[in-house]
């Protein structure tokens, strides 16, 4: 019988595995010039279709203290910011080089600016994962760089020269530098991610805005052991009742 227990369970691991890496397993992102977040306000930059939708989490930057001036120090309930800048350098800022509107509007709103040799780091916090992020990005410039890394391993690195060659969006304010919105998304086992690292290379500056996220909770792995061998033992005595009540019947 004990046996017959330890077979079961190991059958419905075998299944729950099986569910979940039956996604594709290839990080994938996309670009679009953008939407608003209302249809009257074009002078914050464009935000994620997602914004308002239960289960991601938007930060626009308008709330991060005096721009210019401030470390990045945002948190949330599933993950973190972090910067390896000194205050007055990588920070919020609020100026003409904010990531533009849709059809490149200048953003009054602030924004977070990374420059030369340093970068902020999303953290997600314990065993959460990302499944989604999107930014507004611009004015893109040599040296942007984005890297997704799960754990220690890179799982996918961007840099300007990708960027630039999808987006569309030529604001004047920038010098005809190019803007727009940037999603990532996580499709399989082989490219969650659970860190980001946004950072300049070169000179000028990597500037974003309204940054949304989507996390998915991991259960720790004995908890999820616990559940399956739950879920095992209900089985096994929900099918042993059946034998028991079949021969009464016979």
């Amino acid at each position: 019988m004990f046996f017959k227990k330890i077979a079961l369970i190991a059958a419905l691991s075998t299944i729950a595995s099986v569910s979940y890496g039956a996604s594709a397993d290839a990080f994938s992102f996309t670009y679009e010039p953008g939407s608003y977040r209302q249809a009257t306000d074009v002078n914050e930059g464009v935000f994620s279709d997602n914004v308002n939708i239960n289960g991601y989490t938007t930060f626009d930057f308008n709330n991060g203290g005096t721009p210019g001036n401030q470390l990045v120090k945002y948190s949330f309930s599933q993950g973190s910011y972090s910067t390896t800048a000194y205050s007055g350098q990588t920070g919020i800022y609020s100026d003409v080089w904010a990531p533009s509107g849709a059809s490149a509007e200048i953003n009054k709103s602030d924004y977070l600016a990374v420059f030369s040799n340093s970068n902020v780091t999303i953290q997600a916090q314990g065993n959460n994962t990302f499944t989604y992020f999107g930014f507004d990005a611009g004015a893109l410039s040599v040296g942007n760089t984005l890297q997704f890394f799960n754990g220690t391993t890179l799982v996918k690195e961007l840099t300007y020269n990708v960027l630039n060659s999808m987006a569309t969006v030529e604001a004047f304010q920038h010098g005809e530098q190019k803007n727009g919105f940037f999603q990532f998304f996580s499709e399989g086992t082989n490219d969650t991610f659970n860190k980001i690292v946004i950072s300049q290379t070169d000179g000028g500056g990597f500037e974003s805005d309204n940054h949304t996220f989507r996390v998915e909770t991991v259960p720790e792995p004995s908890l999820t052991f616990g559940m399956l061998a739950l879920a095992g033992l209900f089985m096994y005595k929900r099918q042993n009742k059946k034998l028991q009540n079949a021969k009464k019947s016979a």
